[in-house]
């Protein structure tokens, strides 16, 4: 037995077989120990984020690229500028000329300007004309007050001159009555004998003049009546003529305003012409209108006709504005705000980025929530804009806008295991109050 208990293990194989090999026990402690590890990554902080894809851009609109447009159809006849070329705010892109036959006229707008000018010299006349036919209402006006003042005048006089001949002719056939009476008496006392021939003769002398007296008092009278029935007709007369003359000169007035009117509104029309045509000849010349670079000519050649509206070159503004158009889902949208952290990743810049752990990551930048848009812009995402961030490394100048970006919404810190829970079941990130965190979670 003692010599048994001396056999090195060595020469037995059963004994060789029961040890556990050296390389198992490598493994197991390679095993634990990365068991070891990996229990305690699970409890290190990670950083929530939201991921979303967009491009460069800029944060305002007047500094993104824009199309140049024709105001008006023409053809082209010379480029001024090649793509590439840095353009100043009022340079001359392009020249086109007129392709419509109506302002194909060369002077034109000395034709338009000696209508102008006739047009005017008439509304002048026109404006005199009712001065004038205004100054003849008034003297019209005038003279009617005069004339029927001095007709009224000759009617009130006729009142009176027939009021005294009706109490004359009344006085004269109370005479004539009278004398009659006298002449009756002395008659039967001349028949009678107790007048002489003489005195009857007196007598009836007398009679006869008073009849004389009222025939002549009736005819004044009548007379007096009937310059009466003058009087009141011309005064009818004169109000009837003057009112006639009035009413004509009137409507000649109305009918020369109204033809100064249309006049006004003809002249009103030809100086929008001629404006119109002006402006028209300024945009033979398409110029820039802000400084910047001719990244692509649309309409490139010479004698191609383009339309009102149409765009002839892109011209992308100097200015050092950036911004990233970044779209995320729509389940992640109430989770950001304004100012929320962002890292960046620019499209052919050399990063190496760990989204939880943002403070090791390598060639991300860092930004800032400027924008949210209200709305979903496509296949259900929403657009946000971020802008550089201040307090960080500012962003390359190489960078040229509309070039791919990735980026990370930073949220809050949880344990990893957390997370790998979360993305497992599909549930969207948490947000907390500003000083709170989850108890498991570590603040950096």
């Amino acid at each position: 037995m003692d010599h048994l208990d001396k056999l090195s293990e060595t020469h037995l194989y059963s004994l060789r077989t029961l040890k556990t090999p050296g390389v198992g026990r490598t493994v197991a402690k390679v095993l634990i120990v990365l068991t070891a590890i990996l229990i305690v990554v699970l409890f290190l902080p990670w950083q929530q984020n939201i991921r979303g894809k967009g491009t460069l851009t800029a944060l305002s609109p007047k500094n993104r690229p824009q199309l140049v447009q024709s105001a008006i159809a023409g053809r082209i006849t010379n480029w001024h500028i090649i793509e590439g070329d840095f353009v100043r705010r009022g340079d001359t892109l392009l020249s086109i000329t007129e392709i419509k036959d109506k302002f194909f006229d060369p002077d034109l707008i000395m034709r338009i300007e000696e209508q102008l000018d006739a047009k005017r010299n008439s509304r002048d006349a026109k404006t005199n004309k009712v001065r004038a036919l205004r100054n003849q209402i008034s003297a019209l006006g005038n003279a009617l007050i005069a004339k029927t003042s001095q007709a009224k005048n000759k009617l009130q006089q006729a009142k009176l001159k027939l009021q005294a001949d009706s109490l004359e002719f009344v006085a004269e056939q109370v005479n004539y009555e009278n004398a009659t009476s006298i002449f009756e008496r002395n008659k039967n006392r001349y028949d009678a004998g107790n007048i002489t021939l003489t005195k009857f003769q007196e007598i009836e002398s007398k009679y006869q003049m008073s009849a004389a007296k009222v025939l002549k008092a009736e005819n004044e009278w009548l007379q007096r009546k009937a310059d009466l029935a003058n009087a009141v007709l011309e005064l009818t007369s004169i109000e009837a003529d003057y009112t006639d003359k009035i009413s004509k000169a009137q409507s000649n007035l109305n009918e020369t305003i109204s033809g100064l009117n249309e006049t006004m509104a003809e002249i009103s029309k030809m100086e929008n012409e001629l404006s119109n045509v002006r402006i028209r000849q300024q945009q033979y010349q398409i110029i820039a209108p802000q400084s910047g670079y001719v990244v692509r000519a649309i309409k490139v050649g010479i004698g191609e006709t383009i339309k009102e509206g149409d765009a002839v070159a892109t011209i992308l503004p100097e200015s050092e504005d950036k911004a990233v158009e970044m779209y995320v889902k729509a389940m992640d949208i109430p989770l950001i705000e304004e100012g929320k952290k962002v890292r960046v990743q620019f499209d052919g810049w050399p990063a190496l980025q760990f989204s939880g752990w943002p403070n090791v990551s390598v060639g991300t930048f860092g930004g800032l929530v400027a924008i949210i848009d209200r709305v979903q812009s496509k296949n259900g995402m929403f657009r946000i804009l971020v802008k550089p961030d201040p307090e960080d490394e500012p962003w390359p100048e190489q960078l040229r806008l509309g070039s791919g970006i990735k980026g990370w919404v930073m949220l809050n810190n949880v344990p990893i295991w957390y997370e790998i829970w979360r993305q497992m079941n599909g549930f969207p990130p948490m947000i907390y109050e500003e000083g709170e965190v989850p108890e498991n979670a570590e603040k950096k």
